[in-house]
Protein backbone atom coordinates (compact mmCIF):
# COMPACT_ATOMS: atom_id res chain seq x y z
CA UNK A 1 0.00 0.00 0.00
CA UNK A 2 3.13 2.07 0.76
CA UNK A 3 4.58 1.64 -2.59
CA UNK A 4 0.99 2.94 -4.39
CA UNK A 5 0.87 5.82 -2.57
CA UNK A 6 4.28 6.87 -3.12
CA UNK A 7 3.22 6.10 -7.10
CA UNK A 8 0.11 8.40 -6.72
CA UNK A 9 2.26 10.88 -4.94
CA UNK A 10 4.50 11.08 -8.12
CA UNK A 11 2.32 11.54 -10.62
CA UNK A 12 0.81 14.63 -9.96
CA UNK A 13 4.91 16.02 -9.35
CA UNK A 14 5.04 14.70 -12.63
CA UNK A 15 2.49 16.39 -14.37
CA UNK A 16 3.62 19.71 -13.25
CA UNK A 17 7.24 18.80 -14.39
CA UNK A 18 5.54 18.41 -17.83
CA UNK A 19 3.71 21.23 -17.52
CA UNK A 20 6.60 24.05 -17.08
CA UNK A 21 8.21 22.31 -19.61
CA UNK A 22 5.74 23.04 -22.26
CA UNK A 23 5.77 26.77 -20.74
CA UNK A 24 9.18 27.10 -20.71
CA UNK A 25 9.83 25.99 -24.45
CA UNK A 26 6.49 27.76 -25.39
CA UNK A 27 8.14 30.80 -23.70
CA UNK A 28 11.25 30.31 -26.06
CA UNK A 29 9.35 30.20 -29.27
CA UNK A 30 7.71 33.32 -28.19
CA UNK A 31 10.59 35.06 -27.01
CA UNK A 32 13.22 34.09 -29.64
CA UNK A 33 15.43 36.06 -31.57
CA UNK A 34 14.87 36.74 -35.16
CA UNK A 35 17.44 35.67 -36.39
CA UNK A 36 16.65 32.10 -34.84
CA UNK A 37 13.29 32.33 -36.23
CA UNK A 38 14.74 33.02 -39.54
CA UNK A 39 17.28 30.10 -39.75
CA UNK A 40 16.59 27.55 -42.83
CA UNK A 41 19.34 25.40 -45.49
CA UNK A 42 20.09 27.83 -48.74
CA UNK A 43 18.43 27.31 -52.04
CA UNK A 44 20.84 24.84 -54.29
CA UNK A 45 22.83 26.04 -57.27
CA UNK A 46 20.75 26.15 -60.36
CA UNK A 47 21.02 23.03 -63.03
CA UNK A 48 22.85 23.55 -66.08
CA UNK A 49 21.00 25.23 -68.69
CA UNK A 50 20.00 22.53 -72.00
CA UNK A 51 21.91 24.49 -74.41
CA UNK A 52 25.41 23.82 -72.55
CA UNK A 53 24.66 20.20 -72.35
CA UNK A 54 22.48 19.08 -75.89
CA UNK A 55 25.40 17.37 -77.18
CA UNK A 56 25.11 15.20 -73.87
CA UNK A 57 21.43 14.83 -73.58
CA UNK A 58 21.52 14.05 -77.23
CA UNK A 59 23.71 11.25 -77.13
CA UNK A 60 21.87 10.22 -73.96
CA UNK A 61 18.92 10.05 -75.51
CA UNK A 62 20.28 8.49 -79.08
CA UNK A 63 21.38 5.62 -76.74
CA UNK A 64 18.51 4.98 -75.09
CA UNK A 65 16.53 4.28 -78.18
CA UNK A 66 19.51 2.00 -79.86
CA UNK A 67 19.28 0.00 -76.67
CA UNK A 68 15.26 -0.04 -77.05
CA UNK A 69 15.35 -1.32 -80.28
CA UNK A 70 17.48 -4.20 -80.11
CA UNK A 71 16.95 -5.16 -76.32
CA UNK A 72 13.38 -6.95 -77.89
CA UNK A 73 15.67 -9.27 -79.92
CA UNK A 74 17.87 -10.71 -77.77
CA UNK A 75 16.85 -13.64 -75.73
CA UNK A 76 18.00 -15.79 -72.43
CA UNK A 77 19.33 -19.03 -73.26
CA UNK A 78 18.80 -21.92 -70.36
CA UNK A 79 19.95 -25.13 -70.90
CA UNK A 80 19.96 -28.66 -69.44
CA UNK A 81 23.21 -31.02 -70.16
CA UNK A 82 24.72 -34.20 -69.40
CA UNK A 83 27.52 -33.67 -67.33
CA UNK A 84 30.47 -35.93 -65.98
CA UNK A 85 29.42 -39.04 -64.44
CA UNK A 86 30.42 -38.88 -60.81
CA UNK A 87 30.53 -41.27 -57.67
CA UNK A 88 27.33 -40.71 -55.68
CA UNK A 89 28.04 -38.45 -52.44
CA UNK A 90 27.46 -39.53 -49.26
CA UNK A 91 24.77 -36.38 -49.14
CA UNK A 92 23.46 -37.96 -52.38
CA UNK A 93 23.03 -41.39 -50.34
CA UNK A 94 21.12 -39.21 -47.84
CA UNK A 95 18.50 -38.30 -50.27
CA UNK A 96 17.46 -40.70 -53.65
CA UNK A 97 19.64 -43.25 -52.74
CA UNK A 98 17.42 -43.34 -49.34
CA UNK A 99 14.10 -44.36 -51.53
CA UNK A 100 15.86 -47.02 -53.16
CA UNK A 101 16.92 -48.47 -50.53
CA UNK A 102 20.12 -51.19 -50.18
CA UNK A 103 19.78 -52.59 -53.87
CA UNK A 104 21.24 -49.72 -55.52
CA UNK A 105 24.45 -49.82 -52.68
CA UNK A 106 24.86 -53.97 -53.32
CA UNK A 107 24.40 -53.56 -56.99
CA UNK A 108 27.35 -51.73 -57.14
CA UNK A 109 29.46 -53.20 -54.64
CA UNK A 110 29.28 -56.57 -56.74
CA UNK A 111 31.37 -54.92 -59.61
CA UNK A 112 33.60 -53.47 -57.20
CA UNK A 113 32.65 -49.72 -57.22
CA UNK A 114 30.08 -47.23 -55.86
CA UNK A 115 27.39 -46.14 -58.32
CA UNK A 116 27.43 -43.77 -60.76
CA UNK A 117 25.08 -41.21 -61.88
CA UNK A 118 24.64 -39.46 -64.72
CA UNK A 119 24.76 -35.56 -63.42
CA UNK A 120 22.49 -32.89 -65.20
CA UNK A 121 24.65 -29.58 -65.33
CA UNK A 122 22.12 -26.23 -65.73
CA UNK A 123 23.86 -23.59 -68.31
CA UNK A 124 23.11 -19.78 -69.23
CA UNK A 125 23.55 -17.60 -72.23
CA UNK A 126 22.49 -15.81 -74.36
CA UNK A 127 20.95 -15.17 -78.11
CA UNK A 128 20.05 -13.14 -81.20
CA UNK A 129 16.94 -13.52 -83.31
CA UNK A 130 18.13 -12.47 -86.43
CA UNK A 131 14.94 -13.52 -88.11
CA UNK A 132 10.99 -12.58 -87.56
CA UNK A 133 10.40 -16.64 -87.98
CA UNK A 134 12.64 -17.43 -84.75
CA UNK A 135 16.38 -18.12 -86.07
CA UNK A 136 18.43 -17.82 -83.46
CA UNK A 137 21.79 -17.31 -83.17
CA UNK A 138 24.21 -18.01 -79.95
CA UNK A 139 27.57 -19.81 -79.16
CA UNK A 140 28.73 -23.47 -79.96
CA UNK A 141 29.46 -23.51 -76.03
CA UNK A 142 26.60 -22.46 -74.55
CA UNK A 143 24.58 -25.04 -75.99
CA UNK A 144 27.18 -27.82 -76.14
CA UNK A 145 25.62 -31.43 -74.95
CA UNK A 146 22.27 -29.62 -74.29
CA UNK A 147 19.74 -32.13 -73.64
CA UNK A 148 17.15 -29.30 -73.50
CA UNK A 149 17.53 -25.64 -74.64
CA UNK A 150 14.74 -22.68 -73.87
CA UNK A 151 14.35 -19.01 -74.56
CA UNK A 152 12.81 -16.70 -72.96
CA UNK A 153 12.30 -13.03 -74.47
CA UNK A 154 11.88 -10.02 -73.22
CA UNK A 155 8.18 -10.13 -72.70
CA UNK A 156 8.67 -13.32 -70.81
CA UNK A 157 7.13 -15.63 -73.40
CA UNK A 158 9.50 -18.94 -73.20
CA UNK A 159 9.70 -21.09 -76.16
CA UNK A 160 11.38 -24.59 -76.38
CA UNK A 161 14.33 -24.73 -78.91
CA UNK A 162 15.42 -26.73 -81.41
CA UNK A 163 19.17 -26.90 -82.53
CA UNK A 164 19.38 -26.37 -86.51
CA UNK A 165 23.73 -26.80 -85.86
CA UNK A 166 26.33 -25.90 -84.42
CA UNK A 167 30.32 -25.02 -85.54
CA UNK A 168 32.95 -25.93 -82.59
CA UNK A 169 35.62 -23.91 -84.82
CA UNK A 170 34.01 -20.76 -85.02
CA UNK A 171 32.00 -21.49 -81.66
CA UNK A 172 29.09 -20.75 -83.60
CA UNK A 173 25.46 -22.50 -83.14
CA UNK A 174 21.74 -21.93 -84.56
CA UNK A 175 18.45 -22.22 -82.54
CA UNK A 176 14.88 -22.60 -83.96
CA UNK A 177 11.84 -21.67 -82.33
CA UNK A 178 7.95 -21.89 -83.44
CA UNK A 179 7.04 -18.42 -83.35
CA UNK A 180 6.21 -15.52 -85.85
CA UNK A 181 6.53 -12.11 -86.46
CA UNK A 182 9.38 -11.96 -83.83
CA UNK A 183 11.53 -8.72 -83.36
CA UNK A 184 15.16 -9.16 -85.47
CA UNK A 185 18.69 -7.77 -85.60
CA UNK A 186 20.50 -7.11 -88.97
CA UNK A 187 24.01 -8.06 -89.34
CA UNK A 188 26.53 -5.23 -89.81
CA UNK A 189 30.15 -5.22 -91.37
CA UNK A 190 32.44 -5.61 -89.03
CA UNK A 191 35.17 -4.74 -92.16
CA UNK A 192 34.67 -1.21 -91.15
CA UNK A 193 35.03 -0.99 -87.76
CA UNK A 194 37.72 1.22 -86.50
CA UNK A 195 39.12 1.45 -82.77
CA UNK A 196 37.68 4.22 -80.67
CA UNK A 197 34.00 3.36 -82.31
CA UNK A 198 31.00 3.13 -79.97
CA UNK A 199 29.55 0.03 -79.62
CA UNK A 200 26.72 -1.73 -76.85
CA UNK A 201 26.41 -5.49 -75.73
CA UNK A 202 23.63 -7.34 -74.44
CA UNK A 203 23.13 -10.21 -72.42
CA UNK A 204 21.96 -12.10 -69.77
CA UNK A 205 25.12 -11.25 -67.19
CA UNK A 206 25.01 -13.73 -64.08
CA UNK A 207 21.32 -14.34 -64.85
CA UNK A 208 20.41 -10.43 -64.78
CA UNK A 209 18.22 -10.59 -67.85
CA UNK A 210 18.47 -8.52 -70.54
CA UNK A 211 21.69 -6.46 -69.36
CA UNK A 212 22.99 -3.55 -71.83
CA UNK A 213 26.33 -2.21 -71.32
CA UNK A 214 28.50 0.27 -73.77
CA UNK A 215 31.72 0.72 -74.49
CA UNK A 216 34.00 1.35 -77.61
CA UNK A 217 36.26 -0.89 -80.14
CA UNK A 218 39.30 -1.47 -77.95
CA UNK A 219 41.16 -2.95 -81.03
CA UNK A 220 40.61 -5.63 -84.05
CA UNK A 221 41.88 -8.32 -85.67
CA UNK A 222 42.61 -10.13 -81.75
CA UNK A 223 44.58 -13.72 -82.69
CA UNK A 224 42.94 -16.83 -81.76
CA UNK A 225 44.59 -17.27 -77.83
CA UNK A 226 42.99 -20.82 -77.47
CA UNK A 227 46.18 -23.15 -77.39
CA UNK A 228 43.77 -26.12 -77.85
CA UNK A 229 42.93 -25.63 -81.36
CA UNK A 230 45.37 -23.46 -83.59
CA UNK A 231 42.93 -23.75 -86.54
CA UNK A 232 40.13 -21.58 -84.63
CA UNK A 233 39.98 -18.69 -86.67
CA UNK A 234 40.68 -15.65 -84.74
CA UNK A 235 40.27 -12.14 -85.90
CA UNK A 236 38.55 -10.86 -82.84
CA UNK A 237 36.66 -7.92 -81.76
CA UNK A 238 38.12 -6.11 -78.55
CA UNK A 239 36.08 -4.17 -76.83
CA UNK A 240 35.68 -3.02 -73.26
CA UNK A 241 32.10 -2.76 -72.94
CA UNK A 242 31.59 -5.30 -70.24
CA UNK A 243 30.49 -8.88 -71.13
CA UNK A 244 30.29 -11.46 -68.45
CA UNK A 245 29.67 -15.23 -67.97
CA UNK A 246 26.38 -15.37 -69.17
CA UNK A 247 26.76 -12.82 -71.88
CA UNK A 248 28.03 -15.60 -74.17
CA UNK A 249 26.43 -15.34 -77.64
CA UNK A 250 24.44 -12.55 -77.31
CA UNK A 251 24.89 -9.38 -79.66
CA UNK A 252 27.95 -7.06 -79.93
CA UNK A 253 25.85 -3.80 -81.95
CA UNK A 254 27.48 -0.66 -83.76
CA UNK A 255 25.52 2.79 -83.46
CA UNK A 256 23.04 1.69 -86.27
CA UNK A 257 22.01 -1.26 -84.23
CA UNK A 258 23.58 -3.54 -86.45
CA UNK A 259 25.26 -6.95 -85.23
CA UNK A 260 28.98 -6.46 -85.69
CA UNK A 261 30.13 -9.54 -83.20
CA UNK A 262 28.81 -12.34 -81.24
CA UNK A 263 30.07 -11.92 -77.85
CA UNK A 264 32.31 -15.25 -77.04
CA UNK A 265 34.70 -14.68 -74.01
CA UNK A 266 36.53 -12.66 -71.93
CA UNK A 267 40.42 -12.27 -70.67
CA UNK A 268 40.53 -11.58 -66.55
CA UNK A 269 42.41 -12.78 -63.30
CA UNK A 270 39.20 -13.19 -61.62
CA UNK A 271 37.12 -14.74 -64.36
CA UNK A 272 34.51 -11.70 -64.10
CA UNK A 273 35.07 -8.64 -66.55
CA UNK A 274 38.04 -6.32 -66.10
CA UNK A 275 38.22 -4.06 -69.59
CA UNK A 276 39.00 -7.30 -72.20
CA UNK A 277 35.72 -8.16 -73.87
CA UNK A 278 35.93 -10.03 -77.13
CA UNK A 279 33.04 -11.13 -79.98
CA UNK A 280 33.40 -12.95 -82.72
CA UNK A 281 33.36 -10.60 -85.88
CA UNK A 282 30.13 -10.77 -88.23
CA UNK A 283 32.40 -11.61 -91.16
CA UNK A 284 33.19 -14.83 -89.40
CA UNK A 285 30.00 -15.42 -88.04
CA UNK A 286 27.39 -14.32 -90.87
CA UNK A 287 28.85 -17.31 -93.38
CA UNK A 288 29.08 -19.70 -90.59
CA UNK A 289 25.29 -19.00 -89.86
CA UNK A 290 24.22 -19.00 -93.46
CA UNK A 291 26.05 -22.11 -94.02
CA UNK A 292 24.60 -23.77 -90.94
CA UNK A 293 21.08 -22.72 -92.34
CA UNK A 294 21.97 -23.76 -95.22
CA UNK A 295 23.64 -26.97 -94.76
CA UNK A 296 23.15 -27.88 -91.03
CA UNK A 297 27.17 -27.82 -90.43
CA UNK A 298 30.24 -25.61 -91.43
CA UNK A 299 32.64 -27.19 -94.25
CA UNK A 300 35.85 -25.56 -93.60
CA UNK A 301 38.71 -25.57 -96.36
CA UNK A 302 42.02 -26.30 -95.16
CA UNK A 303 45.40 -25.77 -97.36
CA UNK A 304 47.52 -28.13 -94.96
CA UNK A 305 50.20 -25.44 -93.19
CA UNK A 306 51.13 -23.45 -90.24
CA UNK A 307 51.31 -19.91 -90.57
CA UNK A 308 52.34 -17.19 -88.12
CA UNK A 309 52.53 -13.75 -88.58
CA UNK A 310 55.40 -11.96 -89.92
CA UNK A 311 56.74 -9.53 -87.59
CA UNK A 312 59.87 -6.70 -87.62
CA UNK A 313 61.42 -9.32 -85.42
CA UNK A 314 61.25 -11.89 -88.10
CA UNK A 315 61.08 -10.12 -90.99
CA UNK A 316 65.06 -9.41 -92.01
CA UNK A 317 65.43 -13.31 -92.00
CA UNK A 318 63.25 -12.99 -94.69
CA UNK A 319 64.43 -10.05 -96.87
CA UNK A 320 61.39 -8.42 -96.68
CA UNK A 321 61.35 -4.73 -95.61
CA UNK A 322 57.07 -4.58 -94.33
CA UNK A 323 56.45 -6.67 -91.84
CA UNK A 324 53.25 -8.18 -93.57
CA UNK A 325 51.98 -11.66 -94.73
CA UNK A 326 51.66 -15.22 -93.33
CA UNK A 327 54.73 -16.99 -92.77
CA UNK A 328 54.83 -20.70 -93.28
CA UNK A 329 55.96 -22.63 -90.34
CA UNK A 330 54.47 -26.21 -91.40
CA UNK A 331 53.70 -27.87 -94.40
CA UNK A 332 51.91 -31.40 -93.52
CA UNK A 333 52.33 -34.31 -96.12
CA UNK A 334 50.04 -35.71 -98.59
CA UNK A 335 48.21 -31.88 -97.71
CA UNK A 336 47.17 -29.56 -100.69
CA UNK A 337 49.81 -27.00 -99.51
CA UNK A 338 52.23 -29.62 -100.19
CA UNK A 339 50.86 -31.40 -103.57
CA UNK A 340 50.63 -27.57 -104.61
CA UNK A 341 54.67 -26.86 -103.30
CA UNK A 342 54.51 -24.87 -100.61
CA UNK A 343 57.76 -24.58 -98.33
CA UNK A 344 58.79 -23.95 -94.64
CA UNK A 345 59.71 -20.10 -95.28
CA UNK A 346 57.09 -18.96 -97.65
CA UNK A 347 55.54 -15.92 -96.88
CA UNK A 348 52.21 -15.63 -98.56
CA UNK A 349 51.17 -11.93 -99.31
CA UNK A 350 47.73 -11.62 -101.39
CA UNK A 351 45.38 -14.40 -102.24
CA UNK A 352 43.22 -13.83 -105.57
CA UNK A 353 44.61 -11.10 -106.02
CA UNK A 354 44.15 -9.37 -103.03
CA UNK A 355 46.60 -8.52 -100.12
CA UNK A 356 47.42 -10.80 -96.93
CA UNK A 357 48.16 -8.46 -93.95
CA UNK A 358 48.66 -11.02 -91.42
CA UNK A 359 48.21 -14.69 -90.99
CA UNK A 360 44.77 -14.25 -89.27
CA UNK A 361 43.13 -12.82 -92.38
CA UNK A 362 44.71 -15.93 -94.53
CA UNK A 363 43.63 -18.11 -92.20
CA UNK A 364 39.90 -16.71 -92.00
CA UNK A 365 39.53 -16.14 -95.90
CA UNK A 366 40.78 -19.98 -96.79
CA UNK A 367 38.43 -21.23 -93.44
CA UNK A 368 35.43 -19.49 -95.50
CA UNK A 369 36.20 -20.94 -98.81
CA UNK A 370 33.93 -24.50 -99.74
CA UNK A 371 36.36 -27.55 -100.01
CA UNK A 372 37.71 -28.23 -103.74
CA UNK A 373 37.80 -24.46 -104.31
CA UNK A 374 41.07 -23.58 -106.18
CA UNK A 375 43.07 -19.77 -105.01
CA UNK A 376 45.86 -18.82 -106.20
CA UNK A 377 48.29 -17.76 -103.34
CA UNK A 378 50.98 -14.77 -104.34
CA UNK A 379 54.06 -16.40 -102.37
CA UNK A 380 57.63 -14.47 -101.55
CA UNK A 381 60.15 -17.16 -101.46
CA UNK A 382 63.85 -16.26 -101.14
CA UNK A 383 63.24 -13.05 -102.11
CA UNK A 384 61.00 -13.82 -105.41
CA UNK A 385 57.69 -13.27 -106.18
CA UNK A 386 55.98 -16.30 -107.20
CA UNK A 387 52.06 -17.77 -107.45
CA UNK A 388 50.86 -21.14 -106.80
CA UNK A 389 47.78 -22.62 -107.12
CA UNK A 390 46.23 -24.46 -104.59
CA UNK A 391 43.09 -26.56 -104.32
CA UNK A 392 41.38 -26.59 -100.91
CA UNK A 393 40.27 -29.75 -98.94
CA UNK A 394 38.23 -30.31 -96.22
CA UNK A 395 39.16 -29.82 -92.78
CA UNK A 396 39.07 -32.67 -90.23
CA UNK A 397 39.70 -32.79 -86.83
CA UNK A 398 42.56 -33.96 -85.13
CA UNK A 399 44.36 -33.87 -82.17
CA UNK A 400 46.74 -31.49 -81.60
CA UNK A 401 47.97 -30.74 -78.24
CA UNK A 402 51.96 -32.07 -77.24
CA UNK A 403 52.62 -33.35 -73.85
CA UNK A 404 55.97 -31.73 -71.89
CA UNK A 405 58.83 -33.89 -70.63
CA UNK A 406 60.38 -32.27 -67.19
CA UNK A 407 63.97 -33.45 -68.02
CA UNK A 408 66.63 -30.96 -67.68
CA UNK A 409 70.45 -31.99 -69.66
CA UNK A 410 71.64 -28.35 -68.30
CA UNK A 411 71.37 -24.72 -69.80
CA UNK A 412 73.86 -22.67 -71.98
CA UNK A 413 74.55 -19.58 -73.77
CA UNK A 414 70.78 -19.25 -74.84
CA UNK A 415 69.19 -20.88 -72.00
CA UNK A 416 68.00 -24.00 -73.41
CA UNK A 417 68.71 -27.52 -72.08
CA UNK A 418 68.80 -30.26 -75.25
CA UNK A 419 67.48 -33.37 -75.79
CA UNK A 420 67.49 -36.18 -78.23
CA UNK A 421 64.03 -37.05 -79.88
CA UNK A 422 64.06 -40.94 -79.31
CA UNK A 423 61.21 -42.94 -79.76
CA UNK A 424 59.95 -43.29 -76.63
CA UNK A 425 59.95 -39.56 -75.98
CA UNK A 426 58.76 -39.11 -79.37
CA UNK A 427 55.24 -41.37 -77.79
CA UNK A 428 55.90 -39.72 -74.80
CA UNK A 429 54.91 -36.41 -76.19
CA UNK A 430 52.55 -37.26 -78.74
CA UNK A 431 54.55 -36.46 -81.68
CA UNK A 432 53.80 -37.06 -85.38
CA UNK A 433 56.09 -39.13 -87.19
CA UNK A 434 56.87 -36.34 -89.72
CA UNK A 435 58.19 -33.99 -86.80
CA UNK A 436 61.96 -34.70 -86.26
CA UNK A 437 63.74 -32.38 -84.76
CA UNK A 438 65.28 -31.76 -80.51
CA UNK A 439 63.51 -31.67 -77.61
CA UNK A 440 63.84 -28.44 -75.27
CA UNK A 441 64.76 -29.95 -71.83
CA UNK A 442 64.52 -27.35 -69.78
CA UNK A 443 64.38 -23.29 -70.16
CA UNK A 444 66.43 -20.98 -67.82
CA UNK A 445 64.15 -18.57 -66.39
CA UNK A 446 64.94 -15.08 -68.46
CA UNK A 447 66.71 -16.26 -70.55
CA UNK A 448 66.70 -15.57 -74.60
CA UNK A 449 64.66 -18.89 -74.97
CA UNK A 450 62.24 -17.94 -72.13
CA UNK A 451 61.81 -14.77 -73.38
CA UNK A 452 61.50 -15.97 -77.05
CA UNK A 453 58.51 -18.50 -75.08
CA UNK A 454 60.22 -21.48 -75.69
CA UNK A 455 58.88 -24.53 -73.22
CA UNK A 456 59.93 -27.75 -72.00
CA UNK A 457 58.63 -30.18 -74.58
CA UNK A 458 59.30 -28.32 -77.82
CA UNK A 459 60.56 -29.25 -80.05
CA UNK A 460 63.30 -27.58 -82.21
CA UNK A 461 63.22 -28.00 -85.73
CA UNK A 462 65.40 -25.12 -87.75
CA UNK A 463 67.32 -22.56 -86.78
CA UNK A 464 68.00 -20.17 -88.73
CA UNK A 465 66.35 -21.89 -91.48
CA UNK A 466 68.80 -24.86 -91.42
CA UNK A 467 67.15 -28.10 -90.13
CA UNK A 468 68.64 -29.57 -86.99
CA UNK A 469 68.64 -33.15 -85.81
CA UNK A 470 70.63 -33.60 -82.74
CA UNK A 471 71.75 -31.23 -79.81
CA UNK A 472 75.38 -31.24 -81.61
CA UNK A 473 73.16 -29.33 -84.76
CA UNK A 474 70.99 -26.79 -82.38
CA UNK A 475 75.25 -26.14 -80.41
CA UNK A 476 76.64 -25.72 -83.64
CA UNK A 477 74.17 -23.64 -85.49
CA UNK A 478 73.53 -21.29 -82.37
CA UNK A 479 77.21 -21.39 -81.67
CA UNK A 480 77.65 -19.69 -85.13
CA UNK A 481 75.65 -16.49 -84.45
CA UNK A 482 77.75 -13.28 -84.13
CA UNK A 483 77.80 -11.86 -80.91
CA UNK A 484 74.55 -9.53 -80.15
CA UNK A 485 72.94 -11.29 -83.39
CA UNK A 486 69.34 -12.64 -82.93
CA UNK A 487 68.71 -15.88 -84.06
CA UNK A 488 65.27 -17.17 -85.69
CA UNK A 489 63.92 -20.84 -84.43
CA UNK A 490 61.09 -22.84 -86.03
CA UNK A 491 59.82 -25.06 -82.90
CA UNK A 492 57.09 -27.27 -82.46
CA UNK A 493 54.93 -26.40 -79.79
CA UNK A 494 51.53 -27.25 -78.88
CA UNK A 495 50.59 -29.16 -81.78
CA UNK A 496 51.56 -27.00 -84.77
CA UNK A 497 55.14 -24.99 -85.60
CA UNK A 498 56.13 -21.40 -85.43
CA UNK A 499 58.76 -19.31 -85.67
CA UNK A 500 60.45 -17.32 -82.92
CA UNK A 501 63.22 -15.15 -82.58
CA UNK A 502 65.91 -14.95 -79.55
CA UNK A 503 67.13 -12.03 -78.95
CA UNK A 504 71.16 -11.94 -77.98
CA UNK A 505 72.11 -10.58 -74.43
CA UNK A 506 75.24 -8.73 -73.81
CA UNK A 507 76.58 -10.91 -71.54
CA UNK A 508 76.41 -13.67 -73.60
CA UNK A 509 79.63 -15.66 -74.60
CA UNK A 510 80.06 -16.55 -78.00
CA UNK A 511 80.00 -20.42 -77.66
CA UNK A 512 77.46 -22.61 -76.50
CA UNK A 513 73.91 -23.43 -76.34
Amino acid sequence: MKIAKQWKIRRPFAAALALATVLTVGSYEFLKPAAAKAASAAPPAAALDESSVSALTALDHAMETLAAHVTPAVVNVTVAAHGKQQAGSDDDNNGIQRFFGPFGHEFGQQFGQPMRRPQIEHGLGSGIIISPDGYIVTNNHVIDGAVDIRVTMTDRRVFSAKLIGADPLTDLALLKVNATNLPSLPWGDSTTLKPGQTVLAFGNPFNFRFTVTRGIVSALNRANPFSDDRRKPGEFIQTDAAINPGNSGGPLVDARGEVIGINTFLISPSGSFSGMGFAIPSQIARPAIEALLKYGKVEHARVGISITDVTPENAQFFHMENASGALVSQVEPDSPGAKAGLKVGDIVTGINGKKVEDAGQLQVVISQQRPGTRVNLDVLREGKNIQVPVTLEELNPRANEASRSSQDHGKARWGLGLMELTPNLRDELELPSNVHGVVVGNVQPGSPADNAGLSQGDVLLQINRHDVQSPADVQRELGGVPAGKDALVLVWSRGGSTFLVMHATESQPSQGE
